[in-house]
């Protein structure tokens, strides 16, 4: 390991544990702010009990699997250990707990600041719009910040360690496999709630989002926090270890961590400027934060390639990366945004009826998938030239310079995200609660925005994992290259096109087996929430409580009954494709699950984010508003979007990620063990 790489390594740990004292400052900001009264104080432990209890059951599974992947990885990986190689297994299974640690840590926090925000966020709203938004947004940056610290610090430490880049690999593959249950376990648990809350509240009953007299309100407060972030948590991850894998080879590793520990602290400092003023909006606001961020990150990495004498057009890669993440969320922000054409043209034709509201909002969500989809591809194209022009090896190193770059603000993006779920969140709690209408329209406002902003980080996350996977790609050929084979995926030959249909029919099962879960779990929510509403004497009229306890214990069992079998087909399908044709069926594999992975997630949370943002358009007061057909019709569609933009889109980023990852780190066996 040269001077540069333990220098630039070390930075990259000093500054992950600056971005820990901001999340220490800003969670201890946001605990002292005071809470309204006792009755929201009341709903929101229920909402903290209710989540910690669906984490610590979700985590207890998880467990066992890693435990169970763990051993696996000491018989198997990369090689079996009775070929001699114990010592690097067993390095392997330890870096890989390590990652899933991290990845559980990430969750923990999210959960823990998302369930004491949303009440001080609520409480905040009865004094000002800007003092709830500062209360939401810094309570996503405790988020922000403790998911990139501590993705930074492990990669760092463990290419410290070990100086290997297949044990990053494996570090990797902990983080994004845990992430990847707990995407879609958190997914299912808040649309089985969701989808029955809205169904049987506002189209039935006709009574409010957030009403307490409907028992899955806060089993759907409790879901809105699950799985926060856990897939840009996952490509950041996977990011930095592609690169890793691609950089030793050239001897660029320096370059990487001097890239993401720059980005880390171009993030510090746009958390600590991000504010609301007293007229401002809040999606400029937040998307303010995002600019002024950019435009840190480029001067600090600019001065970092200079002072280091790294090659400057690998930065001019890094800030194609950022600049196409940019454009794609202001693309996703297009179609989904509150104040933009399709989401009113989607609100008008509800008018017509709940066929047309789908039909409208697919439509925008497939025209959606061209600008990100072709921002990836020319992202990709011009950092492989530019790469390419720099000398042998340095093509796919332009990728994932790429990929990093896009990624290199991502601690304000998580931000961002988690501030989302936060003031939807306080918007529940604050009706809940009764804090009056006026609380309300603010939350309101808060919470369009972060509808947006949501959808926005969803373009990042879905263009980052684009060009994350891409790079995982030139990864895995490194290693089989490594292993003594030579490959080159060529369609026309019938083992690299058998994997490129298998790999595309992954991401369409593996959302099916999600949504399915979602669609299950819902109508048993739907029967409990009858039950009650025809047991409980006095529930209608307000005049006693229901059990909320039970619609939680529903989307708990439902989601941890779902979330292993989706995430398990992928990583066993890999590895039966794998074994069946060797390297090159793989290779056709990750193609083919790239492309429709791509398409499906954009087109997921695109139109998902449009219907929900439709409806509440229609809330409004537009085209009648609350109570009239179109709203029943907007809020359809909204139930028809929810498991699309909040459990498969999302996902399946991660899982794109992790059949990328267990590639690599079964390049050895694929290349030695493969029946054609």
């Amino acid at each position: 390991m040269g001077t540069s790489e333990i220098v630039w390594s070390c930075i990259a740990l000093v500054i992950s544990i600056a971005s820990f004292v901001v999340a220490a400052y800003f969670y201890k900001w946001v605990k002292a702010l005071p809470v309204a009264n006792a009755r929201l104080e009341e709903v929101g432990k229920l909402i903290r009990d209710g989540a910690f209890t669906f984490l610590k059951r979700e985590y207890r599974i998880l467990g066992l699997f890693a435990a169970v992947v763990m051993v696996l990885i000491i018989l198997f990986f990369p090689e079996p250990i009775w070929h001699g190689n114990a010592g690097k297994n067993i390095t392997m299974a330890i870096v890989y707990l390590f990652g899933t640690a991290l990845s559980a840590l990430a969750g923990y926090v999210g959960i823990s600041i998302a369930t004491l925000s949303n009440v001080r966020a609520a409480t905040a709203a009865q004094e000002s719009i800007q003092k709830s938004f500062m209360a939401g947004f810094r309570g996503g940056a405790v988020m922000g910040m403790a998911v990139v610290g501590t993705s930074l610090a492990g990669a760092a430490l463990v290419y410290l360690v070990t100086q290997d880049p297949e044990i990053v690999m494996a570090f990797s593959f902990g983080a994004s496999s845990l992430a990847l249950f707990a995407k879609a376990g958190g997914g299912i648990f808040t649309k089985t709630a969701d989808i029955a809350a809205d169904l049987t509240g506002k189209v039935e009953l006709g009574i409010p989002e957030d009403d307490p007299r409907n028992p899955a309100v806060i089993a759907d407060n409790v879901g809105d926090v699950a799985g926060m972030g856990a897939d840009l948590f996952d490509s950041n991850v996977a990011a930095m270890a592609a690169t890793i894998v691609i950089a030793a080879a050239i001897g660029q590793v320096a370059f990487m961590f001097a890239i993401t520990s720059m980005g880390l602290l171009a993030s510090i400092a746009g958390v600590f400027l991000s504010r609301l003023g007293p007229k401002g909006s809040p999606s400029r606001a937040l998307n303010g934060g995002t600019y002024v961020t950019c435009g840190i990150f480029a001067v600090l990495t600019l001065i970092a390639v200079l002072i280091s004498q790294f090659d400057i057009r690998l930065w001019l890669c890094a800030m194609l990366g950022m600049v196409a993440g940019v454009i794609i969320g202001i693309t996703s922000d297009f179609f989904t945004g509150d104040d933009k054409k399709p989401v009113a043209k989607v609100a008008e034709s509800c008018q017509n009826g709940p066929a047309f509201t789908i039909l409208n909002g697919f439509s925008y969500g497939l025209l959606s998938c061209l600008p990100a989809l072709l921002g990836i591809g020319l992202t990709a194209l011009i950092s492989y030239k530019l790469g390419e022009a720099i000398g042998p090896g340095y093509a796919m190193m332009g990728i994932s310079t790429a990929a990093i770059g896009m990624l290199s603000i991502i601690g304000m993006i998580i931000s961002n995200d988690a501030y989302g779920p936060i003031v939807d969140n306080a918007r529940g709690v604050a009706e809940m609660a009764g804090l009056g209408d006026e609380v309300l329209e603010i939350t309101d406002e808060l919470d369009a925005a972060g509808n947006t902003a949501k959808a926005i980080t969803k373009g990042f996350s879905i263009g980052a994992a684009g060009l994350t996977v891409i790079s995982l790609l030139g990864a895995f050929l490194e290693l089989v290259e490594g292993a003594g084979a030579q490959v080159t995926f060529d369609v026309m030959n019938p083992m690299v096109f058998f994997g490129i249909l298998v790999g595309a029919a992954i991401p369409a099962v593996f959302s099916a087996m999600l949504m399915n879960g979602v669609n299950r779990n819902s109508q048993v929510m739907v029967k409990e929430i009858h039950r009650q509403f025809n047991s409980i004497p006095g529930l209608r009229e307000g005049t006693s409580q229901p059990d909320y306890a039970k619609c939680i214990d529903i989307s708990t069992r439902g989601a941890i009954r779902e979330l292993i079998p989706a995430g398990l087909f992928t990583i066993l399908m890999t590895l039966v494709v794998g074994f069946i044709g060797g390297p090159e069926a793989i290779g056709g594999f990750l193609v083919g699950n790239i492309v429709t992975g791509l398409l499906l997630a954009l087109l997921m949370s695109n139109a998902g984010g449009l219907w929900d943002n439709a409806k509440k358009f229609v809330e409004s007061g537009n085209f009648g508003g609350k109570g009239s057909d179109a709203h029943k019709a907007a809020v359809i569609g909204d139930t028809v979007g929810d498991p699309f933009k909040d459990t498969a889109g999302p996902s399946i980023n991660t899982q794109i990620t992790v059949v990328s990852l267990v590639s690599s780190l079964a390049a050895t066996l694929f290349v030695k063990f493969h029946l054609f």
